[in-house]
């Protein structure tokens, strides 16, 4: 298994807030899929999409994108095809606000100890009653974190683990307040984690495939992105 990254180079049509990039960069990946019959049923399946996106960088300091500026959209996945797929298929493609100019690609080292995992993008549990500490523990929350990824991880890989693994030492969240993401007119709850991976085989299995696939749910929406620390 591999982690690939495309660093997706998009310049800015026009002015775009910081609280409205993730619906803009989410239709510019949608609108390329789309157009392709078979990432079409992809697309539209309920399935695991096993891709992750962040939102582009550098951000401007009063929260603006500026039209005409060229930022950096991170595309992860651990599936080559997607993001052959993307490199192909994004460049020169726009919306009304976005245009791709190219990129470049790289590969995650699977080989390092991963220490630490952060997200850059809020980690989503959605949820009937809202944001999840209205209703779940702390523990609850852990284990639903750990066996979504579980769950992702086996569908990908098709490999059977235990849903009791020790995955990560500690848990922090850098959020006072929850974060907000917009998703079809409304807003998903989300946090700021860090989690400090525990030294194990099967958590840096995870912790490494988690780069790819996002912690959390919509990571196709720009949810759960995580960056890394080695050992």
């Amino acid at each position: 298994m591999k982690v690939f990254e495309f660093q997706c180079k998009i310049k800015f049509l026009k002015d775009v807030k910081y609280q409205n990039v993730y619906e803009k960069t989410t239709y510019l990946l949608d609108s390329v899929l789309i157009k392709d019959e078979q990432y079409l049923k992809f697309h539209e399946s309920k399935d695991y999409k096993y891709y992750v996106t962040d939102a582009p960088w550098p951000v401007e300091s009063d929260g603006i994108y500026k039209k005409d500026h060229i930022y950096t959209l991170r595309i992860r996945s651990v599936d080559g095809n997607l993001i052959e797929f993307f490199i192909k298929h994004l460049y020169q493609h726009q919306t009304k606000e976005l245009l791709c100019i190219g990129g470049e690609v790289r590969m995650i080292n699977p080989k390092r100890m991963i220490s630490k995992l952060y997200s850059v993008t809020p980690v989503i549990l959605k949820n009937d009653f809202g944001y999840w500490k209205a209703e779940m523990s702390l523990p609850e929350y852990e284990e639903r974190l750990v066996v979504n990824l579980i769950k992702k991880y086996q569908s990908f890989t098709g490999e059977k683990i235990e849903e009791d693994v020790h995955l990560y030492d500690s848990i922090l969240f850098k959020n006072k307040m929850p974060v907000k993401i917009p998703y079809k007119n409304i807003h998903l709850l989300g946090d700021k984690i860090d989690l400090e991976i525990a030294n194990n085989e099967m958590a840096q299995k995870l912790a490494y495939f988690a780069l790819g696939v996002g912690l959390g749910e919509n990571n196709s929406r720009s949810c759960g992105f995580v960056n890394y620390k080695y050992l």
